[in-house]
């Protein structure tokens, strides 16, 4: 029963990534990416991690993607069809990628039938949460602490770049008055 729950969520990955690409309208895009990210909670349910599904849940279909359409609704863009005429481009990316995928699948499929002679008893956690913090914070924490340092700086970057940016606006409306000579 597992492999039908993953089989639908995969293909409904699969088919809502290209529709976020393929749709020419951002808002139906946006919306595609909307369903995908709801289909990648529903994975991690099914791999019993219901932190991460709640978590991908609140961050990206929560506040990801609002935030891309707030840029798409704050641009007014309505259609781009500059991109949607590369098809030949992604057919030409899709076809190896898609023949990779079948030999892959084909190489497992032998061996998902043979069963070792004993399987290795793995011990059960109880609480994803607090695997998961232990593991982020003992064996991940220098990582952790760079990534938040990086974020921090591209912060710190993009408020610095976009004060500059509206200082240069600024002041080109003030030396330029209209009607005055």
């Amino acid at each position: 029963m597992a492999h039908v729950f993953f089989g639908y969520f995969a293909g409904m990955i699969a088919i809502t990534s290209i529709l976020v690409v393929a749709l020419r309208n951002p808002v139906y895009s946006a919306l595609s990416l909307l369903i995908m990210f709801f289909h990648v909670a529903g994975l991690y349910i099914t791999l019993h991690a219901e932190f991460l599904a709640a978590v991908q849940v609140i961050v990206y279909a929560g506040a990801i993607l609002v935030l891309y359409l707030f840029v798409v609704m704050l641009l007014n863009v309505n259609r781009d069809d500059r991109y949607h005429s590369q098809w030949r481009v992604a057919a030409f990316v899709c076809v190896p990628l898609s023949v990779e995928f079948l030999v892959l699948l084909s190489g497992n499929m032998g061996a998902a039938n043979r069963q070792p002679a004993s399987l290795p008893v793995e011990p059960h956690v109880a609480d994803n949460t607090l695997a998961i913090g232990q593991t982020l914070f003992s064996t991940y924490l220098f990582p952790f602490e760079v990534a938040s340092l990086i974020l921090l700086v591209a912060m710190i970057g993009a408020i610095v770049l976009a004060k500059r940016d509206v200082g240069e606006h600024e002041a080109k409306d003030v030396t330029h008055v209209p009607g005055a000579q």
